[in-house]
């Protein structure tokens, strides 16, 4: 009998050793880097392809901000006849007020889905800083990790919350970038309009507004200060090419860099979203066109564009720390034709008469 028993362990211990290896086999194997952004798709369960013939979109949504992300959303949505699909990169604890925002609105005729961030990828890579502290939201940094989203394309857009798109976003999505180009971005020496927005405001245009040429770490990098920068808050990035160069790696390279170092802060023009993309695509990106991307719009309360120049515009960015959902901030009505009320009453607009 004590052998019988015996026999009969020894082949349910088998068993379960051959069970537990057959799951480890056929479990996705992802990267510790994969599992450490976290990122998973909420609403709804839908895989979208390249042959869907989409206009893939990409945009984060803070809970704070919330009505910035619909307003841009639904700009987008309203002027093309394209099928565009929406990403919605959120945190958490807003996923559900994102969903109600959409679902609840007429933007409930979208086609999207929410994909939620886990901020612990940036730990030990973006040091605290109290002069912008909106600027280390750790939303600011999902465009460093696009082929890490759930998501299904060669190409997509990528937008701030802080921009209204004017023009058909199609004719965005279908520029032709340069061989070896993973990205293409709207750089600070184009339009003479926009030159003389930075030159009232005070902006910075060059890479010494960006980096600390004071440090040996940037001076070895051999980029001249003078050097034309690029503003990443909109632009259009090739998957295939990004995961080719391993840009997210050298992007997080510049991160942990700038933790040890601070190289770049926060005070500086940009933030510390900027430099790393700076660095990474010196000489090495394809230049979008200037009415993609008219921007500084947020740069003072003051300071106007032409009535020209918006009605030529494709797309307007308000960046800068004077958001048109606040007050004060200039050509709030350009932004606010496209705002949708938050069904939830958590976001609401900051106007002369109003104490909210």
């Amino acid at each position: 009998v004590n052998r019988v028993l015996l026999v009969l362990l020894v082949l349910m211990v088998c068993l379960l050793l051959h069970s537990t290896l057959l799951r480890a086999s056929t479990r996705p194997k992802h990267s510790d880097h994969w599992k450490s952004v976290g990122v998973a798709a909420q609403v709804p369960s839908v895989r979208v392809s390249e042959e869907d013939n989409v206009v893939p979109v990409i945009i984060c949504a803070s809970e704070e901000r919330m009505g910035a992300t619909m307003a841009t959303i639904n700009s987008v949505f309203r002027n093309t006849d394209a099928s565009v699909f929406f990403y919605i990169v959120t945190l958490r604890d807003a996923v559900k007020l994102t969903r109600q925002y959409v679902e609840k609105t007429q933007l409930k005729r979208i086609k999207y889905k929410i994909l939620e961030f886990n901020p612990m990828v940036l730990r030990g890579k973006v040091r605290p800083d109290s002069s912008r502290p909106d600027l280390l939201h750790p939303l600011n940094f999902v465009r460093f990790y696009l082929p890490l989203l759930d998501i299904h394309h060669k190409r997509v857009i990528y937008l701030d919350d802080d921009v209204i798109v004017q023009g058909d976003i199609k004719d965005l999505f279908d520029i032709e970038l340069k061989p070896g180009h993973a990205a293409a971005f709207a750089t600070d020496c184009d339009l003479p309009s926009t030159h003389e927005m930075v030159r009232s405001i005070g902006m910075q245009t060059t890479y010494m507004g960006f980096l600390d040429y004071r440090k040996q770490e940037v001076k070895d990098l051999g980029i001249n200060p003078g050097d034309c920068s690029f503003n990443p808050g909109v632009f259009v990035a090739d998957i295939s090419e990004w995961k080719k160069q391993k840009i997210t790696k050298q992007l997080e390279k510049w991160m942990e860099e700038n933790f040890r170092q601070n190289i770049y802060s926060s005070a500086m023009a940009g933030g510390v979203a900027t430099p790393p993309m700076l660095i990474v695509f010196h000489d090495k990106f394809t230049t979008l066109d200037p009415l993609w991307h008219v921007r500084h719009l947020g740069w003072s309360p003051d300071a106007r564009y032409s009535d020209n120049v918006l009605q030529e515009a494709h797309l307007l960015h308000w960046n800068g720390p004077f958001k048109p959902w606040n007050y004060p901030a200039v050509h709030m009505d350009l932004w606010e034709r496209w705002f949708i009320p938050d069904p939830s009453r958590k976001f609401s607009l900051v106007r002369p008469e109003s104490d909210s």
